[in-house]
């Protein structure tokens, strides 16, 4: 028996669960209460809950009540992205179910999607799993992102979803000028260095313009409770058309970190894992790609570190304005300096 009397909220992230089972009783088909909410222990930016009923279980996204970023905790843009992919596309995604933008229902815009039921990893060297079964987990992340990356925009209804041009320049300047205007997180050195190294250093040639997911990491996908298949990709938020090697630069840092927080493959035998070795993944998301080579790695990898170190520093700021959601917030937090020295050293493989 479901008790919709008691529910598992963090402190300052609860909401009327009443008024949320009223809304979804008319808005979304086939809902029937009682309803119990449970909030999910990750999430750095838009809290996530679980929504179970007698019948099914669902997820719900929202906005983070406080003081808020303008551009940041965009629901709506979340919600777009996956039902255009569910609709139009084979790429892997939770069916988008309901999108309300009035916050006086739960004090602040939200979704709710289908509950997909699978396996999430956190470390990528998969301890979970046999060594024997490691390599094939690997390749269905590699064919996930290829085929993401391989959606023409225009063909699933996201032709606007972004500009096509200027990916990383945007991208620089966004989190360049978040980083710059959050007083309460500090400055650090690298990423001052990085501020005035990267734009001199932009890739003259851009690749065909994708849809980016901007937080593609292994922690982000749903995997079939037993198959190397991955069902859903999750965390939609920093989605937009931009440059795929940017994103897969993103995912591929894995190979090249590991802190506190992110678990990574630095410093781990590979081969030992049974794991593919950083070129080999490369290689075969070229391949599938159809493309002869990944021009320009260390910088995109530069970059994508920088973004990241930009990342934990906005979440800095939040643990010092008081609106941080996540309890592991202190902890990314901590690693602003960290990241920021690793995306330095990448950048002097390139050249200062």
């Amino acid at each position: 028996m479901i008790d919709d009397t008691r529910h598992d909220f963090r402190p300052g992230l609860d909401f009327d669960v009443a008024a949320l089972r009223a809304h979804l009783v008319r808005d979304l088909p086939g809902f029937a209460g009682p309803l119990n909410v449970r909030q999910f222990p990750g999430g750095q930016s838009n809290p996530t809950y679980l929504l179970t009923t007698p019948e099914r279980k669902y997820v719900l996204r929202r906005r983070p009540p406080g003081d808020l970023l303008p551009s940041a905790h965009a629901i709506e843009r979340e919600f777009r992205v996956m039902r255009a992919l569910h609709e139009r596309s084979d790429v892997p995604v939770a069916k988008p179910l309901v999108l309300c933008e009035d916050a006086s229902i739960i004090g602040t815009g939200f979704y709710v999607m289908q509950h997909v039921d699978g396996r999430i990893f956190w470390d990528p060297t998969l301890p979970e799993l046999p060594r024997g079964q490691r390599a094939a987990h690997f390749d269905a992340i590699n064919e996930v992102i290829a085929r993401l990356h391989a959606v023409t925009p225009q063909a699933v209804g996201l032709a606007d979803f972004g500009r096509a041009e200027g990916y990383v320049a945007r991208q620089f300047s966004r989190w360049s000028k978040q980083y710059l205007a959050d007083e309460h997180a500090g400055r650090n050195a690298d990423l001052d260095r990085l501020i005035e190294w990267l734009p001199r250093h932009l890739p003259k040639i851009e690749p065909r313009p994708a849809i980016v997911h901007g937080d593609f990491r292994i922690d982000n996908l749903i995997f079939h409770p037993t198959e190397p298949r991955v069902l859903a990709i999750m965390d939609w938020e920093l989605s937009t058309i931009g440059d795929p090697l940017a994103d897969f630069a993103y995912h591929l840092m894995m190979y090249r970190i590991s802190t506190t927080s992110i678990p990574g493959l630095l410093g781990r035998d590979v081969v030992e894992l049974g794991l593919p070795s950083e070129s080999d993944y490369v290689a075969a998301y070229c391949a599938r790609r159809g493309l002869e080579g990944f021009p320009n790695l260390d910088f995109y990898m530069a970059f994508c570190m920088f973004r990241l170190a930009a990342i934990f520093h906005g979440i800095r700021g939040r643990v010092a304005r008081g609106t941080a959601v996540s309890p592991q917030a202190k902890i990314y937090a901590a690693e602003v300096e960290g990241m920021a020295a690793a995306a330095w050293a990448q950048a002097a493989r390139v050249g200062h």
